[in-house]
C-alpha cells in the first residue's frame, strides 16, 4: 500500500483518494496497486454499497505518471501488471461507482469514468485524452465504450484529435451527471453516494449488472488496446512523439 492512495470507509461508502497533488495525481505502479486492491475488495465486503473516486482540491488525475510511462516504454513492457490489475478491477467492479472530478482529468482521468456511474464534476474541470498525439491510442476500453456512449463524432473529437471536454460539455456528452461549484464537488459527490447506498444493495447491483452488460466485452477490448499500445509504443511516430513530449518539459 502506498500513502499517495487513501482509502477510508465510511458506513456504506468507500472512498478512494488519489493523493499526489505535487503531481497532480499522475499515477504511479504503487498507486494502481493500492487503487486495484480497494476496488477489488470492496464488493467482498457485504457492509459496502457504493464506491467513491476522488482526487485532492485542484485534480482529479493527470494520467500516468511520466517516469513510469518511460520506463514502460523504455523496457517494451506494453501497459504493466499493476495498471492492468487495475483497469480490470474497475471494469469488473460489481459496486456503484461515484467519481468527484475537480480540476483536470487528462489521459486515464477521463477514461476511468467511462467506468463510473455517476459522475459530479467542477464547473471549471477539463477532460483530455492526448493519447494519439504522443503516437499510441486510447485505453481502458474507451475505445468501445465512448462511441456508444456520446456517439462516434464526439468520440472521434475527444479520443483521436485530444480535443478537450469542459464540464459542460462533458455533462451534454454523457460523461457527467452533475456540474457544480468547485467548493460543492465532494459534498454532492458523497450526497449522490449516500443515496445509491441508501437503496435495496442487491437490487442497485443487478441494475447495473443488466444495464452494464457483459464485462468480458470490456475487458477483452482492454487488452486488445494494452497488446496494440506495446506494439506503438516501439513504433518511430510514437519514439518521436514522446521525444518531442519530453523535450517540452525540460524547456
Amino acid at each position: 500500500m502506498t500513502d499517495l492512495i487513501t482509502v477510508t470507509d465510511e458506513g456504506p461508502i468507500r472512498t478512494v483518494r488519489m493523493n499526489r497533488p505535487d503531481k497532480k495525481n499522475a499515477l504511479t505502479f504503487a498507486m494502481y496497486e493500492a487503487m486495484a486492491a480497494a476496488v477489488e475488495d470492496a464488493p467482498k465486503l457485504p457492509d459496502l454499497a457504493c464506491l467513491l473516486l476522488a482526487g485532492s482540491a485542484t485534480d482529479f488525475c493527470a494520467g500516468n505518471d511520466i517516469g513510469n510511462f518511460m520506463q514502460t516504454a523504455a523496457e517494451d513492457a506494453g501497459l504493466r501488471t499493476p495498471v492492468m490489475r487495475f483497469l480490470h478491477a474497475l471494469a469488473r467492479c460489481e459496486l456503484p461507482v461515484v467519481a468527484a472530478v475537480q480540476g483536470n482529468a487528462v489521459g486515464i482521468g477521463t477514461t476511468m469514468l467511462m467506468h463510473c456511474d455517476h459522475v459530479v464534476a467542477s464547473s471549471e474541470a477539463r477532460l483530455a485524452t492526448p493519447f494519439v498525439s504522443l503516437g499510441i491510442l486510447p485505453e481502458f476500453g474507451s475505445t468501445l465504450i465512448a462511441p456508444r456512449l456520446m456517439g462516434h463524432a464526439r468520440a472521434f473529437s475527444l479520443l483521436v484529435m485530444g480535443r478537450p471536454l469542459t464540464a459542460a460539455e462533458a455533462k451534454e456528452a454523457g460523461l457527467v451527471n452533475t456540474v457544480v461549484a468547485p467548493g460543492a464537488v465532494e459534498a454532492e459527490a458523497v450526497k449522490a453516494a449516500r443515496a445509491i447506498a441508501a437503496l435495496p444493495r442487491e437490487s442497485v447491483l443487478t441494475a447495473k449488472r443488466l444495464m452494464r452488460g457483459t464485462r468480458e466485452e470490456i475487458v477483452a477490448r482492454i487488452d486488445e488496446e494494452s497488446t496494440i499500445i506495446r506494439a506503438r509504443l516501439r513504433s518511430p511516430e510514437a519514439r518521436a512523439a514522446f521525444e518531442a513530449f519530453m523535450a517540452r518539459k525540460k524547456s
